[in-house]
C-alpha cells in the first residue's frame, strides 16, 4: 500500500516536473520568435554598433539555441526572470507586487461564479426544458457570448458612469490610495484582505467599490461556464438507476437532487471550477485593461507594448505555473472526494 502512493507520489512528480519544463521551453521558444528585439529594447535605437554587439554578448544572444536555454532554464530554476526595461526592477519582483491583484480579482470572480452557477446548474437539470431551464441558459449563452471587454466598457458607462453605484478604474480612489500607501501593511496583497485586517474600513469599502464590478463582470463568465457543465453533469446522473430507485423509494427530492446526484459530479466539477478559475487568472488582460486594475494582465500588457521582453516571459511563466498547480489541487482534491482515485 505504502509502496503504491510512494510511487503514484513519484510519478505525479515526474510528470509535474516535465510539464514545467514543457512550459519553459515553450516560453523560450516564444521568446525567440516574437518580433521583439531585447538587445534594441534596451541599449536604444542610438546605440552604436559595437555597443549593440556588447550588449548582445553580455544576454548571451550570440551563442547557440540549446546553450541559451541552458542558461535560460538556470536563471529559471534559480528564481531570476530577469530584470524588466520597463521599471528597471527584477521582474520577479514586479510579478510578486502585480499578481496579488490578479489573485484577489479572479478569486473573487470564481466564487461568484461557483456560489451562482452551481445552483443555477442543478436547477436547471432538475426543471429541463421548462422556463427556468430556458431561462438559465439563456443567462449562459449571453455569458459567453458576449466580449468581456465590451461588458466591461458597458458596465462603467452605466454602473459608474451614469448611476454611480461603483467605483472607477483603479483598485482606489487617489485620495485613499494615498492613505493605503501610509497606514494599511502589506500582508497577503490582497487589498480587501490587508485593510481589514488593518481595520482601516474606510479604504475596504472604497476597494470594495472598485472591485465589485470587473470581479462580477469575470464572475459573469464563469458563471456562465460552470453553470452549463453543472447542468449537463446533473442530466446525467439524474437518469441514473440510482436516482431513480431512491425516488421510488420515498427519498425526498431535495436529498436525491443535492446530496447523491450532485456528490457524484463533485470529482468532474472540481476540473471545471479549477479551469475556470485558470482561464480566469489568465484571461483578465483585458478586464484589467478596461478597469486599469494593475494586475498581472495590465503588466504584461504592457510589457508587450514597450518590448519588455523579460517581463512577458516572466508573467507567461507564473500563469503556465498557476495552471500546473490548479491541475495538482484538482488531482489532489480527487483523492479527497472519491475514494476511488486513492
Amino acid at each position: 500500500m505504502i509502496g503504491r502512493r510512494a510511487r503514484g507520489l513519484a510519478g505525479l512528480a515526474a510528470t509535474l516536473a516535465a510539464t514545467f519544463l514543457g512550459l519553459l521551453f515553450v516560453t523560450f521558444v516564444i521568446g525567440r520568435v516574437i518580433p521583439i528585439d531585447p538587445v534594441l529594447a534596451i541599449v536604444g535605437e542610438r546605440a552604436t554598433a559595437e555597443q549593440y554587439a556588447a550588449a548582445r554578448h553580455a544576454l548571451g544572444l550570440d551563442r547557440s539555441l540549446l546553450v541559451q536555454f541552458g542558461l535560460y532554464l538556470r536563471d529559471v530554476l534559480s528564481g531570476d526572470l530577469g530584470t524588466s526595461t520597463l521599471t528597471a526592477h527584477p521582474v520577479l519582483e514586479d510579478i510578486g507586487r502585480v499578481f496579488p491583484a490578479t489573485l484577489e480579482l479572479a478569486t473573487i470572480a470564481t466564487l461568484v461564479g461557483v456560489l451562482l452557477g452551481v445552483p443555477m446548474g442543478v436547477s436547471a437539470a432538475v426543471r429541463q426544458g421548462r422556463l427556468a431551464d430556458q431561462a438559465i441558459r439563456l443567462v449562459g449563452l449571453f455569458g459567453y457570448s458576449m466580449p468581456v471587454f465590451w461588458l466591461g466598457l458597458m458596465g462603467l458607462l452605466l454602473f459608474y458612469g451614469d448611476l454611480g453605484w461603483v467605483g472607477g478604474p483603479g483598485r482606489l480612489d487617489t485620495s485613499f490610495q494615498f492613505v493605503f500607501d501610509l497606514d494599511v501593511p502589506r500582508i497577503t496583497g490582497a487589498i480587501l484582505i490587508d485593510t481589514a485586517l488593518a481595520g482601516a474600513w474606510d479604504v475596504f469599502r472604497n476597494a470594495l467599490t472598485h472591485i465589485v464590478l470587473p470581479a462580477g463582470v469575470l464572475g459573469y463568465y464563469s458563471l456562465a461556464y460552470v453553470s452549463r457543465m453543472t447542468r449537463s453533469f446533473m442530466l446525467e446522473q439524474l437518469h441514473q438507476e440510482y436516482v431513480t430507485t431512491a425516488r421510488v423509494k420515498g427519498m425526498p427530492e431535495w436529498r436525491v437532487v443535492w446530496v447523491h446526484a450532485l456528490g457524484n459530479v463533485l470529482v468532474p466539477l472540481i476540473t471545471v471550477i479549477a479551469l475556470s478559475y485558470a482561464q480566469l487568472l489568465e484571461g483578465s488582460v483585458l478586464t484589467e485593461t478596461v478597469f486599469a486594475w494593475p494586475g498581472l494582465g495590465l503588466y504584461i500588457t504592457n510589457a508587450l507594448f514597450s518590448g519588455d521582453l523579460s517581463a512577458v516571459m516572466g508573467g507567461t511563466i507564473v500563469v503556465g505555473a498557476a495552471f500546473i498547480l490548479l491541475n495538482l489541487l484538482s488531482d489532489l482534491l480527487y483523492r479527497l472526494v472519491d475514494p476511488r482515485a486513492r
